[in-house]
């Protein structure tokens, strides 16, 4: 269980790292917009290669294709709840991606470690990469909407306490997760992180950084893809 629990808030540490960048330099929107399409690459090639692909190598088509369609709805939803509890805090809807998306990817992560497949540290630095620019760029419009720098480093910490929480669940429950039930979680983290992307992530990167957005987010993607072929 120790080894599940150091693994997990290694993984889930760059939450909190990201965060803690927001508070300690005041970010332009050009920057927090060049950090969004970095990250939105790297999610990119993660939903791709670590979650898509394996989900359908363990679980098959049918599997994933429910957890897709379960995170998409479930990110769609509560996405619309934050939207009318926070008027245009486009930070509070990338905390709830990075929510919807750690919390599944660790548990699929405790689950591997139980089973001694091992944990490849291409997969953990993939995890770790595209949850700081994430993390960063919510972390600093949270602070542009006037959310207080105490809360946010809050919600930061108890988004990275859940998703370490996640990992040695599990953990702990690796015995009774069959292929088609981590296929499906797999599926549901993939298909929140689209929604988000599309939803906010990627709009958000163009209108602050304009066209090299698109270079910036290409990079992403490239950094995720050396990453994944680490694992």
């Amino acid at each position: 269980m120790l080894t599940a629990l150091a693994i997990g808030a290694l993984a889930a540490g760059s939450l909190v790292l990201g965060a803690v960048l927001a508070l300690a330099h005041g970010w332009t929107r050009l920057q927090v917009a060049i950090v969004l399409a970095f990250g939105a690459g790297a999610l990119i090639s993660a939903v791709s290669f670590e979650l898509a692909e394996e989900a359908l190598k363990i679980g098959g088509l049918g599997w994933t294709a429910a957890g897709l369609a379960g995170g998409a709805a479930t990110y769609y939803v509560l996405d619309g709840l934050v939207e009318r509890r926070f008027p245009g805090g486009a930070g509070t809807s990338l905390a709830l991606g990075a929510f919807l998306d750690g919390v599944p990817e660790q548990l699929v992560l405790g689950i591997a470690i139980a089973s001694g497949e091992g944990v490849g540290l291409g997969l953990l630095v993939a995890i770790f990469i595209s949850n700081l620019p994430e993390a960063t760029a919510s972390a600093s419009q949270m602070l542009a909407h006037g959310t207080s720098r105490r809360r946010v480093l809050g919600l930061w910490g108890a988004v990275a306490a859940l998703c370490t929480l996640a990992t040695v669940i599990g953990w702990a429950s690796a015995d009774a997760a069959p292929d088609e039930l981590r296929a499906a979680i797999n599926g549901f983290a993939a298909g929140a992180l689209i929604v988000m992307l599309v939803d906010t992530m990627i709009p958000d990167a163009r209108s602050g950084a304009g066209r090299i957005a698109g270079l910036v987010t290409t990079l992403g993607f490239a950094v995720g893809v050396a990453l994944s072929s680490l694992s």
